[in-house]
């Protein structure tokens, strides 16, 4: 069956948003639902995405949340895969309705890390494990290093992704990160966090949400606006740590974009694609992911940014809202890159459309690069 996403609604990601938790869900609900033309009678299901309960110390927030999602009578399940749930959610979201279990399903994302502290919460000392205290860059910046070394990229591209999703941060209200005025030499001159990150590499801790409604076709037209089609979609795991592992270009991501494609009929993927929400925590993982999901040969994906292709107005923009790099509500985070590639394709971006955008990508990936989410949507209804 073919399914579109036919609602989109997101809250305004910061620092912190003094709402509560049900309070900030139900902005990006009510949103979805709007944008859609239904109420909450109109949906059969809900999915949730949710990080781990330490993050923000809500247990069951599935239960919690009931009322702020309008679950009465409804079946609610949570979905959890690390950083890219947002992602997975969507897909099983869309699963329900291909199965025939539901017509319209209501997936909602959700991270209130302002009431949190993750790198607690990271590096907690469970038994048979270390108290490690990193934080997140600790674990990406190795691996980060070791792309260098085999690339042979030059320092500033890091610097350059950086500034360009920051910039185009700055044509999405929703964004956490404003900085109009960021410039290369200001990323190079921050401080060292993880070598070679440093803290204008690096994504923020933000508050938000995000809420889209899937339906199969029958249900896809006649709304509001124009239904995102969905034309492929998988999601992807392997192991985090073994012996022999490629941290820097994850079987599971080649994986998981090379059927997403396949579902699709997408044989040359830089050349058909027309952006690319992608889950870049650290600048450094644009060129990595471009490169692990086909959109760069491999050792290339720096040349793609140095050449000025992956900015705003270059032939393959990444991350037209800002991207993680510019907000970060990590329960929330990849359900908002698959949401924004439906608004490009649907042509309803606002200041940070990309011009003809018929075919876009949303990624996500969570843990240690061991999770992996992906989906291709387009204007057009897909072939069968």
């Amino acid at each position: 069956m073919r399914t579109a996403v036919i609602g989109i609604g997101q809250s305004k990601q910061a620092k912190k948003r003094e709402v509560t938790i049900g309070a900030l869900v139900r902005e990006s609900v009510d949103a979805a639902l709007a944008d859609a033309g239904l109420d909450h009678g109109d949906i059969d299901a809900i999915v949730l995405s949710k990080t781990p309960d330490l993050f923000d110390g809500v247990m069951n927030p599935e239960l919690y949340l009931a009322d702020a999602m309008g679950a009465r009578g409804l079946p609610v399940t949570r979905v959890f895969t690390g950083g890219s749930v947002g992602g997975h959610a969507a897909i099983y979201g869309a699963h329900l309705v291909q199965a025939g279990l539901a017509r319209r399903v209501l997936v909602v994302a959700y991270s209130k890390e302002s009431e949190g502290d993750f790198t607690w919460a990271l590096s907690r000392g469970l038994p048979f494990s270390a108290n490690l205290g990193a934080g997140a860059g600790g674990h990406f910046a190795p691996v980060i290093r070791e792309y260098i070394r085999r690339s042979g990229a030059p320092e500033h591209i890091g610097w350059q992704v950086a500034v360009n999703h920051r910039l185009n941060a700055t044509r999405n209200p929703y964004a956490h990160i404003q900085r109009p005025d960021i410039t290369v030499e200001e990323v190079r001159d921050s401080r060292m966090l993880w070598d070679p990150i440093r803290y204008l590499e690096s994504c923020p801790s933000s508050d938000g949400s995000c809420a889209v409604v899937i339906a199969g076709e029958d249900d896809a037209e006649g709304n509001p606006q124009p239904p995102a089609w969905i034309h492929g979609m998988a999601w992807r795991t392997e192991t985090g740590h073994f012996a022999g592992r490629d941290e820097v270009n994850p079987e599971a991501g080649r994986q998981c974009a090379a059927e997403a494609y396949r579902q699709a009929g997408i044989t040359d993927p830089a050349g058909e694609i027309d952006t690319a929400e992608l889950y870049i925590p650290y600048s450094w993982y644009e060129p990595m992911w471009l490169e692990n999901i086909g959109l760069a040969e491999i050792g290339a994906g720096w040349k793609m940014v140095d050449s000025g292709r992956t900015a705003f107005g270059g032939d393959l923009p990444i991350n037209p809202s800002g991207g993680v790099l510019s907000g970060n509500p990590t329960g929330a985070t990849g359900l908002l890159r698959f949401a924004e590639a439906a608004l490009q394709v649907r042509g309803t971006a606002g200041a940070h459309q990309v011009p003809e955008a018929k075919l876009a990508i949303g990624h996500a990936m969570g843990g240690a690069s061991q999770f992996h989410a992906l989906w291709v949507v387009g204007s057009a209804r897909p072939r069968q």
